[in-house]
């Protein structure tokens, strides 16, 4: 049997090899790097052939990597990972005139701070990209930063000690009711649960959050509807199906017929901007942080 090549495999194969292992099918591999199904295949058959050794094993249920694909894939994530220290040293070495800075957040913070801070940051480093990850928990920010794939996370605080973290505001809940509707400034629990509750599904952060504060105080939220989407939540409000229980920055701009209360205990989510402690930042991550404090000092003064 001829020996391998190491020369002949591809990046392409290897890191088709690890979306598999991450995602779990091939279609979803194909979609998390952007390529056909039929692209995906290809490499995954044609490094098997390389190497002469069976990577995974087809089934109804996905692919499911083999002993020794197990072992190739912990290989071609190290190769991976070697490569990614190879370009950001060379982006440390182009300094702010190239690159870009990566960042990960929910959408209501992607929607209203981050538009005005990445404008001041192109009108000084032009040249410098910028990517954003929209993430529905705190938990999926987190991991982007951990593993590399954000240099900047927008979470809830406190936060985990491997990262290095400061606040950026607080952001206080709040109660939405249809228009017309008859309430006191701050519903009781009581109250709350008599109206249809419109809350995102279980497992979203502030669902999390709001369960957890909830229960501090003997009370269980009984939601009528799950919904994702925040701007759906409030058509939904508009058109009298339902009250509310939402961050403020997300449902901004609130419609201006709705009726807004408090909660009968008031409830803050602190955002917070992390990055992994002990890190060798590019030059243009400490940029975007700096242009973040500046801009952000400003907003608040104002």
């Amino acid at each position: 049997m001829a020996e391998v090549n190491p020369y002949r495999l591809k990046v392409s194969q290897l890191r088709a090899l690890v979306a598999i292992a991450e995602h779990g099918t091939f279609s979803d591999a194909a979609l998390h790097l952007d390529l056909s199904q039929s692209a995906i295949s290809h490499a995954i058959a044609t490094l098997e052939d390389e190497l002469g050794v069976v990577l995974l094993s087809r089934g109804r249920q996905g692919a499911v990597l083999t002993p020794i694909g197990e072992n190739i894939t912990a290989n071609a994530h190290q190769v991976l990972r070697a490569l990614e220290t190879v370009a950001k040293t060379a982006e440390q070495a182009r300094g702010l005139q190239g690159g870009q800075v990566r960042l990960a957040g929910f959408r209501s913070v992607a929607t209203h701070i981050l538009p005005v801070v990445i404008e001041a940051f192109r009108d000084k480093y032009p040249s410098i990209g910028i990517s954003i990850d929209e993430c529905d928990h705190f938990h999926a920010i987190e991991d982007a930063v951990q593993q590399g794939h954000a240099d900047i996370g927008f979470t809830y605080l406190p936060s985990a000690d491997r990262f290095d973290a400061w606040e950026l505001m607080r952001d206080r809940y709040l109660v939405l009711l249809p228009p017309g509707s008859k309430t006191l400034s701050a519903p009781s629990w009581e109250e709350l649960n008599a109206y249809p509750l419109i809350l995102a599904p279980i497992n979203d952060c502030c669902r999390d959050l709001l369960e957890s504060h909830a229960r501090r105080f003997g009370t269980q939220l009984r939601p009528a509807y799950e919904v994702r989407e925040d701007s759906t939540i409030l058509g939904m409000v508009r058109r009298g199906l339902g009250g509310t229980i939402m961050a403020q920055l997300a449902a901004e701009p609130i419609p201006p017929d709705l009726v807004v209360a408090e909660l009968p205990v008031p409830l803050e989510r602190i955002i917070g901007v992390i990055t992994l402690a002990d890190a060798l930042h590019p030059p243009a991550v400490f940029a975007f942080l700096e242009t973040l404090k500046q801009v952000w000092q400003k907003t608040v003064a104002v």
